[in-house]
């Protein structure tokens, strides 16, 4: 019986504020503290102004406060900027953080549902733009209290001065409402556009050698930048809503000056008002129309509403169930399928699997390209739970097991692995414990990995981006990884196959040596591999065709045709793989 799984976790402003609530109170408090100093101001300048041609003495003590009023403001507004840009950092690493540990703790069909450019633009732009809410937010008072305060101060000064003022608002919110619906609409088509654009160069990275191989390298980079018109279309529209806003308000808001300022001059006129008055009422109507900071936080807070509702679906995923086990401790790796099934899209890639590893083993999985070998070793080191049957590690169901358990007792290797971390030593030694300089050293000799690595610049404290590395090279830099790891269970995923002769030989022999200490699985496509390991799993479209050593299921024909059509659809793959990326 699985745990509940925990309840979704928002990606709203609210929980990203309760991260960092000291940060977002000052930053509240400073864009408070200077909008209320720009609002004092226009009153102050007026009263001094009225003192300067009264005839009387110098007002020292207004010039003093209008002193302090504009230093307070620039102080406030400064302070406001360091928050912003600090808490704005601090809040996307933690957002970056969060979804990245819910996508990695996700079973990995879940994860990876978004295609892997998409993910990626998701963890990085998308997380910056939804962090921006709760800085934006806090920061939009000073744009709300501004022209709030600076029609209040209208309103005292001279209620018919206002009155002129006001005639214009709705045409001002009219134009604010417009603004903030259309920005959220470009915004997020920006994105979408945006992120096809960073799955299609994943997918060519993913296949450079490929397209390298069929010289379509130039069909590819037409494909890549397919969308970019449609990106540059929704900039522009991005563009074009500002530069409406922006003319529009041109318009709108002088006509509104003139209008305040000549109700204001006639009530000069007639006496109703003095010359301090005037500055006060005209400097209080700027501060009214000025709508730049006001149309900039609903930017931002409708670009941050849009990458948030992107990453919604991320910090939704449910982390895998389990029970809390653990393995057996010093179980010999004993592997157990009891009906194993996998369904993808309404389509089965396995179907009844029964099968039996015995402890310390090796089982080479064989089949036709989409026999389901790949789900095979997915279903049993649970980077893939399935949909119906059970899988078992020494007795206890992998789906009992916690994820932090059972990783260090299953060690993979894949035939294009990521190579994480700094330097080649880094990328060996990460796993589910830093493996140390022996250790590292130790498991490239095993994946004969220590004599090119010895031709490095630096050895292995060679950074990554120095080391140019082919197929192979990488692969057994995977399989070091691996070694380096050691559980009781080991999976390797087609990861020889980019290895010459002589140098699989030379890995099939460490691998030999796990015997009785390590279960070994190998997704097979070499003859030598199959005819090296104790059992094998015969797969064809899903199902298990036959189990047993290789020299009993080597009298079947159809057995034998199996490496022959391997070998056939090794050397046509270049070529299906970009045709179907061309589609």
């Amino acid at each position: 019986m699985r745990l509940k799984p925990r309840p979704p976790t928002p990606s709203g402003t609210r929980r990203l504020a309760r991260r960092h609530p000291a940060a977002l109170l000052a930053l509240f408090l400073c864009s408070t503290g200077g909008a209320l100093a720009a609002l004092a101001l226009p009153a102050a300048l007026g009263h001094t102004v009225d003192g300067l041609i009264g005839g009387g003495p110098v007002p020292w003590s207004g010039l003093l406060l209008c002193a302090v009023l504009t230093l307070a403001e620039t102080g406030f507004d400064a302070g406001a900027a360091v928050l912003t840009t600090r808490t704005g950092a601090q809040l996307t690493a933690h957002l970056r953080t969060r979804t990245t540990t819910r996508v990695l703790a996700a079973e990995p069909r879940r994860a990876l549902a978004v295609p892997t450019g998409d993910l990626t633009a998701r963890l990085t732009a998308r997380t910056a733009d939804a962090a921006t809410a709760p800085t934006t937010a806090a920061g939009a008072v000073a744009g709300v209290l501004l022209p709030l305060g600076a029609v209040t101060g209208l309103f005292l000064i001279d209620p018919w001065t206002a009155a002129a003022f006001l005639l214009g608002a709705p045409l001002l919110f009219a134009l604010l409402r417009t603004f903030t619906r259309r920005t959220a609409d470009a915004g997020a088509d920006y994105q979408r556009a945006q992120s096809l654009i960073a799955h299609r160069l994943t997918e060519a990275l993913d296949g450079a050698e490929t397209i390298r191989a069929a010289r379509t390298g130039a069909r590819e980079y037409r494909r890549i930048l397919e969308p970019l018109s449609a990106l540059a279309d929704h900039g522009r529209r991005t563009w074009a809503v500002y530069g409406r806003a922006a003319g529009q308000s041109a318009l709108l808001l002088p006509l509104l000056m003139l209008l305040v300022l000549a109700v204001g001059g006639l009530r000069l006129h007639t006496g109703a008002i003095g010359v301090g008055d005037l500055v006060a009422a005209s400097r209080y109507a700027a501060l009214a129309v000025g709508i730049g900071s006001l149309t900039g936080a609903l930017g931002a807070l409708a670009r941050s509403r849009a990458a948030a509702r992107t990453l919604d679906p991320l910090l939704t995923l449910d982390p895998l169930p389990h029970k809390g086990l653990g393995p057996l401790p010093g179980g010999p790796g004993h592997l157990e399928l009891r009906d194993v099934g996998v369904v993808q899209d309404g389509e089965p890639l396995l179907t009844g699997v029964r099968l039996t590893i015995p402890g310390g083993t090796s089982l080479a999985v064989v089949g036709r390209s989409g026999s389901g070998k790949s789900v095979f070793a997915a279903v049993a080191g649970r980077l893939l739970d399935p949909d119906t049957g059970t899988v078992l590690l020494d007795g206890v169901p992998l789906a009992a097991m916690d994820p932090a358990l059972l990783r260090p007792e299953i060690a993979y290797a894949f035939a294009r692995p990521a190579l994480p971390g700094t330097t080649v030593e880094d990328t060996i030694a990460l796993g589910p414990w830093t493996a140390g300089p022996e250790a590292v050293r130790d498991a490239a000799r095993a994946a004969r990995a220590d004599g090119f690595v010895g031709l490095l610049p630096h050895g292995y404290a060679t950074p990554l981006t120095d080391a140019p590395l082919s197929g192979g090279e990488r692969q057994r830099l995977g399989l070091a990884r691996a070694f380096a790891h050691p559980g009781r269970l080991l999976i390797l995923d087609d990861a020889l196959s980019g290895l010459d002769t002589v140098t699989e030989h030379h890995v099939r022999r460490a691998l030999d040596e796990r015997a009785g200490r390590s279960t070994r699985v190998i997704v097979a496509h070499r003859l030598s591999s199959a005819a090296r390991a104790d059992q094998v799993l015969w797969l064809e479209d899903g199902r298990v065709r036959g189990t047993g050593p290789h020299e009993e299921l080597w009298t079947d024909p159809e057995y034998r045709a199996v490496f022959r059509t391997e070998a056939g659809e090794a050397q046509a793959l270049p070529r299906a793989r970009t045709e179907a990326g061309m589609q």
